[in-house]
């Protein structure tokens, strides 16, 4: 096996193992917060990182030598030149008043690409997975497919993904953007995860995503699956995909999105 392959047979079988321990340990009357961040509903809790904990003690055990950046503050150097770009919870609200959309991402960077991902969704049941130039794959209880975008949906017939930030002034900035948009597609789902809504795109559950404000972590396995399923992931004119915004869609639709967008200066709180 490649280089890429090794790595996403370590990142699968490692999101599997936090998934299960999320929905096996969630304590009966939902997790304690243990942290805000950018606003009192921005929230960690403690299974956020016993979930990182658990990620990082498997992948060092295997690789010792390589680096990690984890959202819950597990980021250390490595020589190795592989990187891992961990989510323990993609959707952490989502989880904490137990609802289904939410996520364990895990991607693996080699010298600043990212070649391999994986995203579970334990409580739908799904694992999603892509190697760099090897196609992206849905596997579930009934099987494997392989991953297509949805490409050249006009954008009146497009379902778009979104979703806002925890601070106040940027969300009354994202919903004035919203009100450009929405007249425009056909309609809006906000689902709570990036990760979930990278991956429902590549599943031709939606038809494209933007949103301000996501970070590497939260992209970085669902923007590779999204690519091998022949999406495209940026920013505004070309930029890469980055918190100043991303946008995501299949071709032809994707053009459409991002001059629907452009003029509305989405990337302005």
């Amino acid at each position: 096996m490649s280089l890429a392959d090794d790595l996403l047979e370590l990142a699968a079988a490692t999101a599997r193992e936090a998934g299960r321990m999320l929905v096996d340990e969630r304590p009966a009357g939902g997790p304690d917060v243990v942290q805000t961040k950018s606003s009192p509903t921005d929230v960690v809790t403690q299974m956020d990182r016993a979930a990182e904990q658990l990620i990082i003690e498997r992948i060092r055990a295997a690789r010792p030598d390589d680096a990690f950046l984890g959202e819950e503050g597990g980021t250390r150097a490595g020589g190795s030149g592989v990187r891992w770009v961990v989510d323990p919870i993609d959707g952490t609200v989502n989880y904490l008043y137990d609802l289904p959309d939410w996520a364990v991402s895990i991607a693996a960077e080699v010298d600043g690409e990212a070649v391999a991902g994986a995203v579970e969704m334990p409580r739908r049941g799904e694992s999603y997975t892509a190697v760099r130039g090897g196609g992206a794959l849905l596997h579930t209880a009934s099987g494997i497919r392989e991953l297509h975008v949805n490409a050249q949906v006009p954008l009146g017939k497009a379902l778009v993904a979104t979703g806002f930030g925890y601070d106040a002034g940027r969300r009354a900035r994202q919903a004035q953007v919203l009100t450009g948009v929405l007249p425009n597609v056909r309609d809006i789902r906000r689902g709570g995860s990036c990760c979930v809504d990278l991956c429902s795109l590549a599943a031709g559950r939606v038809d494209a995503y933007y949103e301000r404000g996501v970070q590497a972590w939260d992209i970085a396995a669902g923007a590779l699956i999204v690519q091998e399923a022949g999406g495209r992931v940026e920013g505004l004119d070309g930029a890469p995909a980055s918190p100043e915004l991303t946008v995501a869609a299949g071709p032809g639709t994707f053009e459409a999105l991002h001059a629907l967008l452009a003029p509305l200066d989405p990337t302005r709180d």
